[in-house]
């Protein structure tokens, strides 16, 4: 969704020249630190998982490249391990979203017509409305939860 993925400047939103993903990263002295995958979209997803593990190692290790610290068009979060079921996150400007993912919990789920017991991760989004609105973030919401249901599509 390209209408959460870049910059509100200049009283208008710009679109990113592909998915620069920041990556919200605390740091063990404490602080938080948001390095950049740059495109992130190109990525296979072994790739990126590997680059994600690197990344997050230098940032706590604090060998960080000063590209890898700038033009991030997205940020996400996960303070799953921490215990947080839902990440209501705060924007870094100019960006115009910020996509939060809690810890993964077992709940009660019905599935045709069948109770059991499902893991559920809750995805949260903070957008800047002069840039979007509610329904376009429910139409992400929407497409990361179809990802997660079905990985194999990553």
């Amino acid at each position: 969704m390209s209408e959460l993925n870049g910059f509100w400047t200049d009283d208008r939103f710009t679109a990113g020249e592909g998915v620069h993903l920041g990556v919200a990263v605390s740091l063990r002295g404490g602080g938080l630190v948001a390095p950049v995958l740059h495109h992130a979209d190109t990525l296979a997803l072994p790739r990126l998982m590997t680059s994600l593990k690197d990344l997050v190692t230098r940032a706590r290790t604090g060998r960080l490249r000063g590209s890898e610290v700038s033009d991030a068009t997205i940020t996400v979060t996960n303070l799953g391990d921490q215990g947080v079921e839902a990440v209501f996150g705060v924007i870094h400007p100019p960006q115009v979203a910020l996509v939060g993912f809690g810890r993964v919990v077992d709940r009660p789920c019905a599935v045709d017509g069948l109770l059991g017991v499902r893991p559920v991760v809750t995805a949260t989004l903070s957008a800047d409305h002069r840039a979007t609105d509610g329904a376009v973030g429910a139409r992400y919401l929407t497409a990361v939860t179809r990802l997660l249901q079905n990985p194999e599509r990553l």
